[in-house]
């Protein structure tokens, strides 16, 4: 008797198995990611998989996870020999954040897709322009704000730009994320008028010595 893969399985083995690069063919996996996003079961298989972790998978859940100004990202499947990598955002309570992640103008090092598990939270795109001597953005203009509920799916490339400014208590989404198609990300505070640079520490390491 075949048994039907779980809903992260069965995402998991599409991915493993597509013909071309995903980070070259993003587009490619945001048509797999929705039509599975809108399965049901992926709540339910999610709540049991983190019931069930093991002492030592927990331990690597914990190693690989990480608490930003307005989330945590807990990180469910990151194996080095996977072109992709699975993960859970926590978003904290709106009075818990703090300036300078999820709530400022911002692209990403990779594409991502994501879809919201339950709550809610206001989805904002933008143009930016991009300063020629200093590389960061000098303005950003909304292109589009969405409150965005339970079930919504979205996908960002690199390249894009965009801010979450508001999330309702309790929410949280899963996200599955290329490999990194840029050394850096971009981000810029609408208020300020500022613009930041941010290279991942994994990448200055090769300097580091040089710095000394």
């Amino acid at each position: 008797m075949l048994t039907r893969l779980s809903p992260l399985s069965e995402l998991a083995t599409r991915l493993r198995t597509a013909r071309n690069p995903l980070a070259a063919d993003w587009l490619a996996v945001d048509e797999w990611f929705r039509p599975w996003a809108a399965q049901s079961g992926l709540r339910d298989e999610l709540r049991s998989q983190l019931r069930t972790l093991s002492t030592a998978e927990s331990v690597k859940v914990l190693r690989s996870s990480r608490e930003t100004t307005t989330h945590f990202a807990w990180c469910l499947l990151d194996s080095p020999s996977d072109a992709f990598s699975f993960w859970l955002h926590e978003y904290k309570a709106q009075e818990d954040w703090r300036e300078g992640y999820a709530d400022s103008v911002h692209n990403h090092r990779y594409h991502f897709c994501t879809t919201i598990l339950r709550g809610d939270y206001r989805h904002e795109k933008y143009e930016t322009t991009i300063d020629a001597d200093t590389g960061l953005i000098s303005s950003a203009r909304r292109r589009r704000s969405t409150v965005c509920g339970a079930g919504t799916s979205i996908t960002m490339l690199a390249d894009e730009f965009h801010r979450i400014p508001e999330a309702a208590d309790g929410t949280m989404t899963f996200l599955v994320k290329s490999r990194p198609v840029s050394s850096f990300s971009l981000s810029f505070d609408p208020a300020t008028g500022i613009g930041h640079r941010h290279v991942p520490v994994e990448v200055r390491l090769g300097e580091l010595a040089d710095r000394i």
